[in-house]
């Protein structure tokens, strides 16, 4: 049986449909292109790298601003690195520093997010410890009075412990550990500043309770023979009636045993 003939008019059909579609398909590729030619981390063989000059001399502005305390310029220069030349290696300590801005600025919470990104996206970084050391920190610093929010210290507590874990005999060791007494020492005041305020207010079982938990826990801790004293009053059916005031812990955080300053931590801080 003879094959099919296509009219004349069907192959001109076909053929201009070929050629619609091959011209699209080139004009699509060089509109891609075009498109993505403008992006800093596409190498298209042109002159599109990274600019080392610039970010190295931003780097060189924001660290003579950090080094001599003026933290929002540091801060706007590394800012500029990371969102020019997210890919140069100035990059890394840019967003070191930059956490560590916000950290002697006194914002926490920034700087804490900014200090976990760091963890998560270098986690074999050389500044690692510090990083979690400052991560810490940032939690411990947000912590104010027994009477108000005390999750920063249980937040440091948890910080500086998986610090010791993962580095036990890092620079930061002593002074992670100073931080954790401190932190449950704070922890501890609160038990017992809530004991005392159920004194205040005659409930007495709910004291008692307060007191035996504090000192089955905590029995080395510092307030542990004020709390030890207290409950013998109460047992004794004698309870302080006056000058509840006397019996009342230190609202702050206790002193450290062991002390670094601030400007000796950024001093430590790693410098790449």
């Amino acid at each position: 049986m003879p094959a099919k003939i296509r009219p004349p008019w069907r192959r001109r059909i076909v053929n201009i449909s070929a050629l619609c579609f091959l011209s699209l398909t080139i004009t699509a590729c060089s509109t891609v292109k075009d498109t993505f030619d403008f992006l800093p981390f596409i190498n298209n063989g042109d002159d599109t790298v990274v600019n080392q000059e610039a970010a190295a001399n931003l780097l060189a502005q924001g660290m003579e601003a950090y080094n001599t305390g003026n933290y929002y310029d540091a801060l706007q220069a590394f800012n500029q690195i990371l969102d020019q030349y997210p890919f140069s290696p100035q990059a890394v300590l840019a967003e070191l520093r930059a956490a560590d801005c916000h950290y002697y600025r006194g914002e926490y919470i920034e700087a804490k997010t900014l200090y976990q990104e760091f963890e998560e996206r270098h986690p074999t970084h050389e500044a690692i410890a510090y990083v979690m050391f400052q991560i810490g920190m940032c939690d411990f610093k947000r912590t104010d009075r027994i009477d108000r929010d005390i999750s920063g210290a249980q937040d440091a507590i948890s910080d500086f412990s998986k610090l010791l874990r993962s580095f036990p005999h890092s620079p930061y060791t002593a002074e992670a550990r100073a931080h954790i007494t401190a932190a449950k020492e704070f922890l501890v005041n609160h038990e017992y500043f809530v004991a005392v305020f159920y004194v205040r207010t005659e409930q007495y079982e709910q004291a008692v309770h307060r007191l035996k938990y504090l000192l089955k826990r905590y029995p080395e801790s510092a307030i542990a023979p004020k709390a030890k004293a207290l409950l013998e009053r109460l047992e004794a059916g004698n309870p302080p009636r006056w000058g509840l005031r006397r019996w009342l812990p230190d609202l702050h955080m206790p002193a450290l045993k062991f002390w670094e300053s601030d400007s000796n931590n950024k001093n430590s801080a790693p410098a790449k």
